[in-house]
């Protein structure tokens, strides 16, 4: 099971994951089930919310694998912050001192301009497919944590129904477990 989790998509993967806490939280919530509501003799629910990506993102595992994300890249940062600069300052000359610059100084400017602009977006890609790929593996590495931080935190709380947050995007009387999950996830070894 582990290995056909790790293969899913990311929808398939939090819709699996969200199955298996469920489930899970079902037969306690069927062995608790003597609490009724007040007057209509059905079961009392406790309805609960959590954000998955926020629970696992947060945690101080995380922060640390991002902290060093930022050092290897601190780099790359700069020299993005640096061309961003240079186009600006080239298009605001361009665009004051076009009246007076001739057609071949316009030329040069506008092919600087455009190289500028394709470093910049080079380095942006690089840097922004080097973060998914470590968010991705962080995700895949620590999805067998969050699963058993999450049943932790709905046998504790007697969670009886659970939905990710992204699925209700109203809740107004669910109880928001991502925190808890956060805790327990920073508690793990």
């Amino acid at each position: 099971m582990k290995m056909s989790y790790l293969n899913c998509g990311k929808a398939a993967a939090s819709a699996l994951l969200l199955a298996m806490v469920v489930t899970s939280g079902a037969s306690a919530a069927q062995a608790d089930s003597e609490k009724t509501a007040v007057g209509r003799g059905a079961p009392l629910q406790k309805v609960a919310v959590l954000d998955m990506s926020a629970a696992l993102f947060n945690t101080d595992r995380a922060k640390a694998v991002d902290q060093e994300l930022q050092k290897q890249t601190a780099d790359d940062q700069t020299k993005i912050r640096s061309l961003a600069e240079e186009g600006k300052k080239l298009q605001d000359k361009l665009k004051k001192d076009e009246a007076v610059m001739s057609d071949d100084e316009k030329r040069k400017s506008s092919e600087k301009l455009q190289e500028i602009g394709v470093q910049y977006q080079f380095l942006s890609e690089k840097l922004q497919k080097l973060s998914e790929e470590r968010r991705n593996q962080f995700q895949q590495t620590y999805a067998p944590n969050l699963i058993k931080a999450i049943s932790e935190v709905v046998q504790e709380e007697n969670v009886d129904i659970l939905f990710r947050t992204e699925a209700a995007p109203y809740y107004r009387n669910a109880y928001d477990i991502t925190a808890r999950v956060t805790e327990k996830l920073n508690a793990q070894k």
